[in-house]
């Protein structure tokens, strides 16, 4: 299987296309597609905090759905805006108040569509990627070696969130635990959701959020290859936003 596995886009576009045509992509359909069929991977979030999510969204729901060229997992951005879309209650905050501003602007004839789009890709992905015969596994906040094949609302807590502990840093965020430093499975793991400098290697798991939407970097996985592929991101650079481990 030879695919790129892209990390937390967060509506940023330009990054996206310019990421995609590095790896060799073309965009003359308006999608990217490789012309020795490589495919696309998402880590999920798809939306939220950049200027384009919307297009984003449509772009990856053609690519997934439609063309059947990349695969998809929601991460927890995916899902309060899935929540949103079917009416359930949910704070409009931390990121989702940017996509929210961009569904409405819309317009009431627009917005069935994008809306119609969104949960047909969310309902219909997976909580975690398990491909390449097991070999390589993509989660949006990681996965422990013991909940590979399980999908019960532990896992998906911490497939979304990661091994959060249950309490909070001074700036709001959970406290999570480093549960990379301690797998040791056989399986390739792939996944983003807490935004590092550079791509985070070990014991063969890859950390590809690089903060794109805080100024850092848009990166990409191949696989088998293991190559990490970055782009520089156009937005603001935050640098707390940036987690740095011992």
């Amino acid at each position: 299987m030879n695919i790129d596995i892209i990390g937390d886009i967060h509506g940023c576009l330009p990054e996206f296309q310019q990421l995609t045509q590095k790896l060799g992509y073309s965009w003359e359909t308006g999608i990217p597609l490789h012309p020795e069929n490589r495919v696309l991977g998402f880590v999920g979030d798809l939306t939220d905090r950049g200027p384009e999510s919307l297009k984003t969204v449509e772009i990856v729901w053609r690519l997934v759905i439609e063309q059947k060229k990349a695969f998809y997992t929601p991460g927890n951005h995916c899902n309060k805006f899935y929540r949103f879309l079917i009416g359930n209650k949910v704070q409009v905050t931390h990121g989702l108040e940017t996509t929210v501003a961009e569904f409405e602007a819309l317009g009431k004839q627009k917005q069935p569509k994008i809306r119609q789009q969104f949960i047909e890709l969310y309902e219909g992905a997976p909580l975690y990627l398990v491909l390449d015969n097991e070999k390589l596994i993509i989660a949006h906040a990681g996965i422990k070696e013991e909940y590979i094949g399980l999908a019960n609302n532990k896992v998906k807590t911490f497939v979304l969130y990661g091994d959060i502990t249950g309490k909070k840093n001074p700036d709001g965020t959970p406290v999570r635990r480093d549960w990379a430093k301690n797998y040791r499975g056989k399986a390739t793991i792939v996944y983003g959701h807490t935004p590092v400098t550079d791509a985070r290697i070990i014991n063969n798991t890859y950390n590809i959020d690089t903060g794109a939407v805080f100024g850092g970097k848009l990166t990409a996985l191949r696989y088998p290859e293991k190559e990490v592929v970055s782009i520089s991101s156009t937005m603001p650079y935050i640098a707390d936003k940036f987690k740095e481990y011992a």
